[in-house]
């Protein structure tokens, strides 16, 4: 399970996560590790585009919060992967920056289990940033690893 900040233009105008720019770059990644759309479930902390794209504020976050955990808990994923920073502290409870956070397995607590958890870059930063697609590549390989564990 794959989870993002919030939508952005196309995918507010779809109604369906990571549609854009972004999206398509995540679907190359996720291809690349022997994943497609239909081997993953994608959803945001915040289900509707806040005004002007700017970031979520907290209360938007708490609102969604309870619907997030419950999406998590019907999903049942065995591994999930926070797009960016904001997904990442959210979920994880954290301050520390995504560059902190990323490549580590983490433990996130839902519905009596304990699901692994991993934070990576948000494709958006890796199409303004294309030298850090490396450490995505990385955090990648360790989900596809994670998985085969499974």
């Amino acid at each position: 399970m794959l989870i993002g900040e919030a939508p952005g233009r196309d995918e507010d105008l779809q109604g369906k996560p990571f549609v854009g720019r972004a999206g398509q770059l995540l679907d190359k990644m996720l291809a690349a590790i022997g994943l497609d759309e239909k081997a993953v479930h994608i959803t945001n902390v915040v289900y509707w585009r806040p005004p002007g794209n700017r970031t979520p504020t907290p209360e938007e976050v708490q609102v969604c919060q309870p619907f997030l955990e419950r999406q998590i808990e019907l999903v049942r994923p065995d591994v999930l992967l926070f797009l960016g920073g904001a997904a990442a502290k959210q979920l994880l409870g954290v301050a520390d920056g995504i560059m902190r956070l990323r490549g580590k397995w983490r433990s996130y607590s839902c519905g009596g289990r304990e699901i692994r958890a991993l934070a990576t870059l948000h494709p958006a930063y890796l199409l303004r940033t294309p030298a850090a697609k490396r450490q995505a590549w990385q955090d990648l390989l360790m989900v596809q690893e994670g998985l085969a564990q499974q």
